[in-house]
């Protein structure tokens, strides 16, 4: 595996998950992959849990570990060709990558959405640059349009606490204060259309996701219809995908408090199980009771950041 991006580059999702629970068991197993090899983990934006889970993983598979934050303690990097460099941005990114790739043996990337342009930000403009110019294998951290570290955390998850052979999963928008991208929601569509459950996803109109992420999932428009006997309710605001109207794109269209989860919201699942990705707005997207209740998966959920991680790690180092 040369990358990692989206749910294809993983192959056959049951090997997956069992090799998921091979490393869970002994996650120390595999150090000789990584023995004199090095990650280089770089960070455009913040992060907490894709930081702290990654560089774990890599730890335990004996890897050495760089990390680089770009925008602070690195030159400003410029991204866009054909500028004149007369601004506060010392260097660019085409000759920054190959210098990186000097250095390491993986490159992982976390760059977020502009949400200015969506064409620039659905042609992942910036993180195929480093695929283009490292001649490295690179590893989604969180891009313009996924996050596939935490999807398949997410389906390991899922697949642990599972009561049925095909549980009812559903996806729903909750409003927020600020603008979000399309990253999670769109990986996690994506890998549920590709695992074994009954998927659904519920949002406001004018927030239709892109239908190359959303698949054949069923889309609802009434939360309280899309909720009724789900198994597990993954909750996430997003910002307008701008699918409908690209002039729209990154917008927030409705701030509606009827679509933040809180205790009438489970009452209408099968005892569901309530997800998120962290960090969480609470009182937004989420009540304290709900969130803090036993069937709130949000912690046992960012734990298993750390064995998405190392698969994916693992058969990286493997194809090397």
């Amino acid at each position: 595996m040369k990358t990692f991006f989206n749910v294809e580059d993983l192959g056959d999702l049951k090997a997956a998950l069992a090799e998921a629970q091979e490393v869970k068991a002994n996650r120390f197993g595999y150090q000789q992959l990584g023995k004199n090899k090095t990650l280089l983990m770089i960070f455009f934006n913040n992060s907490l849990r894709t930081r702290l889970s990654t560089q774990k993983a890599a730890m335990n598979l004996g890897m050495n570990v760089i990390v680089l934050d770009v925008n602070a303690g690195a030159w400003k990097l410029e991204t866009e060709r054909g500028v004149i460099m007369d601004g506060d941005k010392s260097e660019h990114l085409l000759e920054a990558i190959p210098v990186m790739a000097c250095y390491c043996d993986i490159i992982a990337v976390r760059s977020f959405a502009g949400l200015k342009d969506r064409d620039y930000d659905y042609a992942e403009t910036i993180v195929n640059q480093f695929v283009k110019y490292s001649g490295k294998p690179v590893v989604a951290m969180e891009t313009a349009t996924v996050h596939p570290l935490q999807a398949f955390a997410d389906l390991i998850t899922i697949d642990e606490h599972k009561k049925t052979a095909r549980p009812k999963v559903v996806l729903t928008w909750a409003p927020h204060c600020r603008a979000l991208p399309q990253a999670v929601p769109n990986s996690f569509a994506q890998w549920m259309n590709a695992a074994d459950v009954d998927f659904v996803v519920t949002q406001p109109e004018g927030y239709e996701l892109d239908p190359k992420f959303v698949g054949n999932a069923k889309v609802e428009y009434d939360q309280k219809k899309a909720l009724e006997g789900a198994d597990f309710v993954y909750a996430k605001n997003w910002s307008c995908p701008g699918v409908k109207d690209p002039a729209q794109y990154g917008q927030i269209l409705s701030k509606d408090m009827s679509w933040t989860i809180d205790e009438e919201h489970m009452s209408w699942t099968n005892n569901g199980y309530f997800m998120h990705c962290l960090p969480v707005r609470r009182g937004l997207i989420v009540t304290d009771d709900v969130i803090e209740s036993k069937n709130s998966l949000v912690i046992p959920e960012a734990a298993n950041r750390e064995i998405s991680a190392e698969v994916v790690l693992k058969r990286v180092l493997e194809s090397l």
